[in-house]
């Protein structure tokens, strides 16, 4: 039995190209994490980043993130190749990374924990003014959060998310990469967190979105790149991809319950309509002569 697989993106987005891997590698001693990735991110665009466990998905964000550096291939931003050896790199080229911990303070309220580190006011510290942009920035966002002098702590996992994510918005990044930004999340706060996704792609950044779940890849992405034991296998247009396709690439099986299901339920429309063409009704009987 053979399966088609869905045929790779040929048209690029008319969005800008903002960042762009080519033949990235990365070795952890004997171990070959990354072979040669490829990865577009334009602006305006989620981009869903899909794969097995150990697949390289998190060494991959790492490398954006500047956490390690790659051991060949290049980087390009804005048409020109750039270093990303540590955080700083990274930030300098605008990429905000927010990962699955969130890394969030849970005694300090919401405005303690979005200018963490980059707090308003020379002398003393400005709480009026961090205050206001902080209303600002959750409103631009359409974020549910009850108050922001109130405790993290005392948060919903969704509105924890928002929090993650609006903190990451403070230097004005291009790219914003979520790591897993709907795991352990009810339907509720998964919607909260998928609007808010939705929010970023209209405010014209470029989102990279990690994610095992292939109802909120289709929900939210407009591509999908999908890595295999440390290679690409496969980029996809959501629009034009289904699941099981996306999961076929994922697992690298093209004969499996899925695609067997399927083959069967097509091969079975298919027989139906040759057997009724080929039957020709039964003649009556002949009466008996005496």
């Amino acid at each position: 039995m053979t399966v088609l697989s869905p045929e790779p993106v040929q048209d690029a987005p008319t969005s800008d190209l903002v960042l762009s891997l080519r033949g990235v590698n990365k070795n952890f001693g004997a171990v070959q994490a990354l072979t040669d990735i490829d990865l577009d991110i334009y602006s305006g665009e989620v981009v869903a980043l899909v794969g097995d466990n150990g697949a390289g998905k998190s060494t991959l964000v790492k490398i954006l993130a500047g956490v390690h550096p790659q051991d060949g291939g290049t980087i390009t931003h804005d048409n020109r190749v750039v270093p990303i050896n540590n955080p700083a790199d990274s930030n300098r080229l605008g990429i905000a990374t927010v990962y699955q911990d969130l890394a969030l303070c849970d005694n300090l309220d919401v405005v303690a924990n979005l200018f963490l580190g980059h707090e308003l006011g020379r002398s003393t510290i400005n709480e009026v003014e961090m205050e206001k942009r902080s209303w600002e920035l959750l409103r631009q966002l359409s974020a549910r959060i009850p108050s922001v002098r109130i405790p993290v702590a005392s948060l919903s996992g969704g509105q924890r998310q928002t929090v993650a994510i609006a903190r990451s918005l403070i230097g004005e990044p291009r790219i914003v990469i979520l790591d897993e930004p709907t795991a352990a999340l009810g339907v509720a706060q998964t919607a909260e967190v998928l609007n808010l996704i939705e929010r970023l792609r209209e405010r014209g950044l470029g989102v990279v979105l990690i994610s095992h779940n292939m109802a909120d890849v289709q929900a939210v992405a407009d591509r999908v790149v999908v890595l295999r034991l440390g290679r690409n296998n496969g980029e996809f247009k959501v629009a034009e991809v289904t699941s099981e396709e996306i999961i076929a690439a994922i697992t690298g099986a093209s004969d499996n319950a899925v695609t067997r299901r399927a083959q069967s339920r097509a091969d079975s429309a298919a027989a139906r309509p040759a057997a009724d063409a080929g039957s020709t009704p039964a003649s009556p009987p002949e009466e008996d002569r005496s």
